[in-house]
This record gives C-alpha cells, structure tokens and sequence, in this order.
C-alpha cells in the first residue's frame, strides 16, 4: 500500500495508512462518507482533499477502530466519522 494517501476509483474511496505504535496500518474510508461527514453542503468536493484537510480526525478514527478490535484494513463507516465519539 501506498505511504501517501490516494483516490481509489474502483473503491470510491481514499485509501491510507496510520501509524500506530511503530506499525502501518492500511485503512480507507468512502467519498460519501467523507462528503456527508465533511462537506454535505458541497456538490463539488474532491474525497482525498476533504481527507487531506480532515486527516489527522480521520486517523483518529482508524486508531479508535483498531483500539476496539478491528483487523488490517480498516475501513471507515461514516459513523466512525461522527464528532463526539463514545
């Protein structure tokens, strides 16, 4: 996987990775997701700069789902985006 984040077409999603500890760990999350999460009043948003402009909330996110268990990759619902998590 790619260090840098990147648009996956086929997917429809940004694909990432997140440092935990000393480990990569891949992760990606869906442009609706990040639309409605982000940008719902747009209809022009572009997924991987509304990831780029959000990034450090959206790893956040990706180190809450591995904390509660999840496996390599992750990949981000937007109720993981949510703002008050917990």
């Amino acid at each position: 996987m790619s260090a840098s984040p990147y648009f996956h077409s086929d997917s429809d999603s940004v694909r990432f990775t997140v440092v935990i500890g000393e480990v990569r760990v891949g992760a990606s999350v869906g442009r609706l997701a990040l639309h409605h999460r982000f940008c719902p009043a747009m209809s022009d948003d572009d997924a991987l700069q509304t990831y780029l402009r959000h990034a450090s909330d959206i790893d956040e996110a990706v180190r809450r789902r591995i904390a509660e268990g999840a496996r390599e990759p992750v990949m981000l619902r937007e109720f993981d985006l949510r703002r008050n998590p917990g």
